[in-house]
């Protein structure tokens, strides 16, 4: 991941794990459900009687974090393009199950900057879509689907709010608790609805397509546009709002079907107003997250094994030779060669079982006989090809 972002000209940024619990409120919005349900907040004790508790929160997701941090700190000021990346964990009060944990890891992304920097422009959005597609191809998930929806600007969610509401009247009392305390409050959230008996009646509703001004059309089909010119491949989901509340224009989910109920790799889009919404400077920008967790669990649904990663096992044989394998490994780690250390109490057939345990693509023997000839016995575990190699070439030899 780290490679891929430095291709794209990204760089790391480090927020807190905790934040004042209103950055969130006010950010992600309080009837979505990370709000009203999934938080670990609590009150940090004045230390002094003029002082007021404050209240914090273990951060559920780490977009607002950057954002906060973003007109801290003033980024804005170098009226430029951030490309950010983090990768860390966050925290919601959820009913752990498959790819779906109270404490998960994400590698997500932002670009965010003033408007003279590009920030509103869709090549941003293919941009990101284009790089997410090349890190799943680059990390072998295949048969990934990117869907993709625009849900506008402020104004055209304010008409299909009241779109919904009206059409939510006559049928919300059929539906579920959650969604009939939404249609009320955010009606928008209720497209969020996971309940089976629920969806016949959100199908009908209109869809957000219908409302969008022409600027958030036109921006949404150059999108499509510069997709299609660099060949990556989308389904239109009318349906798909995102659940937190900055979102504008392109939204997006990249699914997989070795997941089952939670599909979803991961997901995003573009957050126009959040800058302005913290009382930042207009920052127009886009960002995603990826499920490190479901990541993984999707690679092993193809039944992708971990890479061999180490290069070389050293292996003393004998007394005393502890000391000088480690001298070798030493020597070979410092070439860049990956290697790990066994033991001088270990049995040969021992330091060859724990090679290949390691995932060792060779294994060097250190005895008396090697560190008197400054050459070693190297033996290629696929193979089993052995060869004798001087300690001067030994680094090059397991490059090669």
């Amino acid at each position: 991941m780290r490679d891929i972002f430095a291709r794209y000209n990204y760089h790391e940024i480090r927020t807190p794990i905790f934040e004042d619990t209103a950055l969130f409120s006010r950010s992600v919005g309080e009837e979505t459900d990370i709000v009203s349900k999934e938080m670990f907040t609590w009150e940090d004790k004045a230390r002094a009687q003029s002082e007021k508790a404050q209240s914090l929160t273990l951060r559920p997701e780490n977009t607002a974090g950057v954002v906060r941090a973003y007109i801290e700190h003033r980024l804005g000021d170098k009226g430029t393009l951030q490309k950010l990346y983090y990768i860390g964990p966050q925290f919601r009060r959820e009913r752990p199950q498959k790819g779906r944990y109270r404490q998960f890891y994400q590698i997500g992304a932002e670009i965010i900057g003033p408007p003279s920097a590009g920030s509103e422009s869709p090549a941003r959005d293919a941009e990101v879509l284009e790089m997410l597609a090349t890190i799943l191809d680059e990390v072998g998930l295949r048969d990934w689907n990117l869907q993709l929806n625009s849900v506008g600007c402020a104004e055209d969610r304010a008409r299909y709010n009241q779109a919904l509401r009206e059409a939510l009247q006559p049928v919300v009392h059929q539906m579920c608790a959650d969604c009939q305390r939404r249609a009320e409050t955010n009606p928008l959230r209720v497209l969020d609805c996971k309940h089976p008996e629920d969806q016949p009646i959100i199908e009908k509703l209109p869809k957000i397509g219908e409302y969008l001004d022409e600027p958030c059309r036109q921006h949404f089909a150059e999108v499509r546009a510069m997709l299609d010119a660099v060949g990556v491949p989308y389904s239109i989901n009318e349906r798909m709002v995102r659940g937190l509340d900055y979102y504008t224009r392109t939204t997006f989910e990249f699914t997989h079907g070795g997941l089952g109920a939670q599909s979803a790799v991961l997901g995003g889009g573009r957050y126009d107003g959040l800058s302005e919404s913290l009382d930042g400077p207009k920052a127009p920008g886009i960002g995603f997250a990826i499920g490190e967790d479901r990541l993984i669990l999707a690679l092993q649904s193809q039944g992708e094994q971990p890479a061999t990663k180490i290069q070389a096992f050293v292996a003393p044989l004998g007394a005393g030779m502890n000391q000088h394998a480690l001298k070798l490994a030493r020597e070979l780690r410092r070439a860049g060669i990956d290697s790990d250390l066994g033991d001088e109490n270990f049995r040969l057939k021992k330091s060859f079982e724990l090679a290949e345990k390691a995932g060792a693509q060779f294994i060097v023997i250190v005895g008396e006989n090697e560190v008197a000839a400054d050459q070693f016995a190297v033996k290629n575990l696929a193979t089993g090809e052995q060869v004798t190699v001087a300690r001067a070439d030994l680094s090059a030899y397991l490059r090669k």
